[in-house]
């Protein structure tokens, strides 16, 4: 009995014909035997939960740098959230739910340590530039291996799909369409409520017209985007939120930067966290023999500059890992005798 035969056959009863069909995968860059239990799109959904990559970000910020509390979002809290948003709009309009988990969950593999602040610095210090989107590519490409695989070797559909989440090229299937928008509507709501948490801002700090027309809690914010997005996508046969509540969402995306993200005591350990990674930066950069063999054993191809290696290394890190290797490189111990 081949299970994955008879997946196949109920996503192409069911699903809508807007959807990505498993079996129209365009394929993976090295051929593989098709798993005779899991769709293609489900085996790289399992390839990126096991991956060291993916376990890492739950010590990678997401906003609040080194957060005393158990309860603020992690990289990691931040991807299983788009995740449940990914599917719960997949699931409404009948598309590909494997396939937008497998993009959610892989989205932000190649986010730097110290959330944004680290991508930001990278892309200075780099001459090529640094963009997590990209990086995350570079991960599931050749940067994540296994004693079988160099890379996870993932369908074309989830990398484009993990490539387009942001910037101005849009992703070539609807389910990639749905992460990037679900990406933003956990991204702006979660946030908020790690603000208020941090007693950065305060609920009645909330543009008021945002708050009646998206809901003054959480959950009512994000059931109300969610609705919107399957009601304008279900109307317009494109993933997309109705104008009104696009609007007041990005009104409250808007405020957020003014409130939290830019100007903000959540921002106050920024400038340390910048320092340090330039720090290991150009320490890696002037003493190269000292990166790590495992990690330079990766490219093989001497396609790579000594730059790009060194922000891979770094761009892999979590927090505490950075944090930990500038304190062994930079800070003196204290001298014993034994």
């Amino acid at each position: 009995m081949n299970i994955r035969n008879q997946i196949e056959m109920c996503e192409k009863n069911t699903l809508s014909p807007l959807a990505t069909l498993s079996q129209c995968t365009k394929g993976r860059s090295l051929f593989e035997e098709k798993c005779s239990i899991r769709t293609e799109f489900q085996r790289d959904r399992d390839r990126i939960i096991h991956s060291k990559s993916f376990r890492r970000l739950k010590h990678k910020t997401q906003v609040f740098i080194a957060p005393e509390g158990d309860h603020y979002r992690t990289r990691l809290t931040h991807t299983l959230e788009v995740a449940q948003i990914s599917r719960t709009l997949a699931r409404a309009l009948r598309l590909n739910e494997d396939l937008v988990e497998a993009i959610a969950l892989g989205h932000d593999l190649g986010h730097t340590p110290f959330g944004h602040t680290g991508e930001v610095i990278l892309n200075k210090l780099n001459p090529k530039g640094f963009k997590h989107n990209e990086q995350s590519i570079k991960v599931v490409e050749y940067l994540e291996h296994s004693q079988s695989r160099i890379g996870l070797n993932l369908t074309y559909e989830v990398k484009d799909g993990i490539m387009k989440h942001t910037g101005e090229k849009r992703p070539e299937t609807l389910e990639g369409e749905i992460v990037r928008i679900a990406d933003r509507i956990a991204y702006i709501n979660h946030d908020i409520d790690d603000a208020i948490r941090a007693n950065i801002i305060r609920m009645e700090d909330l543009p008021k017209d945002c708050v009646e027309k998206l809901g003054k809690y959480h959950g009512d914010r994000i059931n109300t985007m969610i609705l919107d997005v399957i009601k304008s996508s279900l109307e317009n046969k494109e993933i997309s939120m109705g104008e009104e509540i696009g609007y007041y969402t990005e009104k409250l995306r808007q405020f957020m930067f003014e409130r939290v993200y830019l100007n903000s005591a959540a921002k106050k350990e920024e400038g340390k966290a910048k320092y340090m990674i330039e720090q290991l930066y150009n320490y890696y950069l002037y003493n190269y023999d000292r990166l790590p063999k495992e990690h330079k054993k990766l490219y093989n191809d001497n396609m790579s500059s000594k730059e790009d290696i060194i922000c891979d290394y770094i761009a892999g890190m979590t927090d505490r890992y950075a944090v930990n290797l500038f304190k062994d490189l930079f800070i003196p111990k204290a001298w014993e005798k034994y």
